[in-house]
């Protein structure tokens, strides 16, 4: 028998609990949870519009936005996750899913994400939250009679929930969701390059590569790296991407700097806004023991395991007519606080 969705309208901050979520026969394996909803599931259809957001550096940020924020009953903040877009099959699908609740979702690209390079060197990582924090407060001065929430996927998921802690009085953002985290990054680095999760790796490393050097032909990158183009090229795995590219242009000594500093384990005790976290403990981005301990979570946060799910998979139904579980759980988490009904009153700061 096929397992359907079940959703726990009661979340249990402060707690680590079993998810509802349970796979059906024939979608067990890590990697049919991971693989099928992005190359075979049939994408859900959504409109939307794009609009550029120049920043306070002069660079930029593209928005998609979908749904009608003046006729909404609310608004959702998604970030996607590495290399990722509006076309990647968890941002698509749950958008279109909110928009049928009759929110309205405003997607942020990470600078030089989406198919357009952004216009200085940096770029993004898993740690950087001033764009999307600026991009918070600027939706809103733009809809201040707005609900708003807030949803990351994978490394947005980590940058997420890095700015809540470092925003504990921050009121834009009502409720906060988390899916497939990447808690701690050189964990990740690590378990990523092992096995058949280095398939993943080679994927994703490729396009950043790709991305890395077509920007290094429009700008001059001389005295922010100490790499050429063709020992880039032979770059085998992210840990060597993240100690050649991202901490040095980013400000960071080496990758084990850049990963101390941007794990968002290390940041989930500081979080007061009431955030639902969803992981599943066979993801093949991850080991299973990247799981946080519940000494390392705030009075503020829900930590929902399941023992299958994949990453930012949590796929149910049949081959035939596939269904995502986590877009009911966002629907039952958000509602409330959408709402203005949530009994979560916490609002003092996390000992």
């Amino acid at each position: 028998m096929n397992s359907e969705p079940q959703t726990n309208q009661n979340v249990r901050y402060g707690e680590i609990v079993e998810s509802d979520f349970r796979p059906p026969w024939w979608a067990k394996n890590r990697h049919m949870q991971t693989i099928f909803p992005r190359f075979i599931q049939k994408r859900a259809k959504l409109d939307y519009r794009k609009e550029k957001l120049v920043l306070p550096d002069g660079d930029f940020v593209n928005l998609i936005w979908a749904g009608n924020v003046q006729k909404s009953s609310g608004l959702i903040a998604m970030f996607h996750g590495l290399e990722g877009s509006i076309r990647s099959h968890y941002s698509n699908d749950m958008a279109a899913n909110f928009v049928k609740q009759g929110y309205a979702v405003v997607l942020m690209h990470f600078r030089g994400c989406g198919g357009e390079q952004n216009a200085t060197p940096r770029a993004y990582h898993s740690g950087e939250t001033e764009d999307a924090w600026y991009v918070l407060n600027w939706l809103e001065q733009k809809f201040p009679e707005t609900s708003k929430a807030a949803m990351g996927f994978s490394l947005g998921a980590n940058m997420l929930l890095k700015l809540l802690s470092e925003q504990p009085k921050q009121k834009i953002v009502k409720a906060a969701m988390a899916v497939s985290t990447p808690f701690n990054l050189a964990l990740c680095a690590n378990s990523i390059n092992q096995g058949f999760s280095k398939v993943y790796q080679a994927y994703l490393l490729k396009s950043m590569v790709n991305n890395l050097l077509i920007k290094m032909r429009n700008m001059d990158y001389g005295k922010l790296l100490k790499v050429t183009e063709s020992q880039i090229k032979q770059f085998k795995s992210f840990r060597d991407f993240d100690e050649h590219i991202t901490a040095p242009l980013h400000g960071f000594v080496d990758a084990d700097d850049y990963y101390n500093k941007c794990s968002s384990q290390n940041f989930l005790k500081g979080i007061t806004t009431p955030t639902l976290i969803v992981h599943a403990k066979d993801d093949p981005f991850m080991h299973e023991s990247i799981v946080p301990d519940i000494d390392a979570i705030s009075p503020n946060v829900c930590l929902e395991v399941s023992e299958n799910g994949g990453h930012v998979g949590f796929l149910q139904g049949t081959p035939w007519r596939p269904k995502i579980w986590m877009q009911q759980r966002a629907n039952t988490f958000f509602q409330p606080f959408i709402a203005g009904k949530a009994t979560h009153l916490f609002t003092g700061n996390p000992q």
